[in-house]
C-alpha cells in the first residue's frame, strides 16, 4: 500500500481524538502532520485540576469531565467529532503521519467502509503484537486484539448507528479490557464494514492497560474476558470461551479454572 497524503485544504477531515486524565495533558505527544486536522482531547479532570495546552496548537478543543474511565471519555471524543474521520489516540503514542495518510486516502476511496485497524510498533520498532500480513475483513474471529490507537473511523457512520463504547468495560471500569472488540463487534452486527490494513499507524509503549493479549493473567482478567465474551456472543459465548481458553498456550492451566471461565 502506497500512501497518499490528503489534498491540503482549509477544512480538516480528520480528529485526533484524546483520551486522557489532567495530569497527563502536558505529557501528550500531538502528532506533526502535513495536512490539515484538528485535536480533541477529552480529559477526566474529577479533581478540577489545572492544566495547560502548549500555545502553539491552534486547531486544539478540549471536553472536561468529572467522570471517569476511558471509555466515558472516548464516548465524549466521538460525540464531539465533526470531522469526516476519527483516530483514538493514547497520551504516549505517537501517530506515524505516512500510515494515517495512506489509511484516510483508503477511506476516501472505499465509502463502504466504516472502520480500519493498523498496525503499531513498540518503542523498538517492533511489531506489538502478531499481525495479518495482508489486508483482510474484519469479523468477530480476527478483531478480539485489536487496540484503541490501531483504530480510524469514519465518524457519521458511527453516529448514524448511535455507535458507542460500553462504558461497563475498559481501563478504569470492573471490566479493564475488551472495550475495543466489543465496539468492533457492535459496528459489525449493526451491518458495518471494518478492514484491516498491514500499514503503521502509531508507535505505542508496550508498557499499557492493553497489553496483554494473549491469554489469561490472573483470576480478575479471566472473568472480564469471559464477560467480554457473553457481551459479544451472547448465548453462544460458553462455545467461544472454550475455544479461547484451549487454544491459547500458557502454564499453569487447570481443569476447575477451564471450567470457570467457560461458565463465564
Amino acid at each position: 500500500l502506497q500512501g497518499r497524503l490528503p489534498i491540503v485544504n482549509e477544512v480538516p477531515r480528520i480528529t485526533i481524538g484524546y483520551s486522557t486524565l489532567a495530569s497527563r495533558v502536558e505529557n501528550i505527544l500531538f502528532p506533526s502532520l502535513s495536512f490539515p486536522h484538528s485535536i480533541l482531547i477529552s480529559v477526566q479532570n474529577p479533581g478540577s485540576s489545572r492544566f495547560t495546552i502548549p500555545r502553539s496548537l491552534t486547531n486544539v478543543s478540549v471536553v472536561e469531565s468529572k467522570e471517569t474511565g476511558v471509555t466515558k471519555s472516548r464516548n465524549k471524543v466521538v460525540e464531539n467529532t465533526s470531522t469526516d474521520y476519527l483516530i483514538f489516540a493514547d497520551d504516549d503514542a505517537t501517530i506515524d503521519a505516512e500510515g494515517l495518510a495512506t489509511i484516510i486516502s483508503y477511506l476516501d476511496s472505499h465509502p463502504a467502509c466504516d472502520l480500519v485497524t493498523a498496525i503499531t510498533t513498540n518503542e523498538s520498532g517492533l511489531a506489538r503484537k502478531r499481525y495479518a500480513i495482508r489486508e483482510e475483513n474484519l469479523t468477530l474471529f480476527n478483531s478480539a486484539k485489536v487496540g484503541t490507537i490501531e483504530m480510524v473511523l469514519r465518524v457519521a457512520s458511527a453516529k448514524s448507528r448511535r455507535l458507542h463504547f460500553d462504558e461497563n468495560f475498559g481501563a478504569g471500569s470492573a471490566n479493564p479490557l475488551g472495550d475495543e472488540y466489543i465496539f468492533i463487534s457492535d459496528l459489525l452486527k449493526s451491518g458495518g464494514q471494518a478492514v484491516f490494513l498491514p500499514v503503521v499507524l502509531a508507535s505505542h509503549p508496550d508498557e499499557s492497560s492493553g497489553a496483554n493479549t494473549e491469554g489469561v493473567e490472573n483470576s480478575h482478567t479471566l472473568t472480564a474476558r469471559a464477560k467480554v465474551f457473553t457481551r459479544v456472543f451472547g448465548w453462544k459465548s460458553p462455545f467461544v470461551r472454550a475455544y479461547f481458553y484451549l487454544r491459547r498456550e500458557r502454564k499453569g492451566r487447570t481443569f476447575p479454572e477451564f471450567i470457570r471461565f467457560v461458565r463465564g
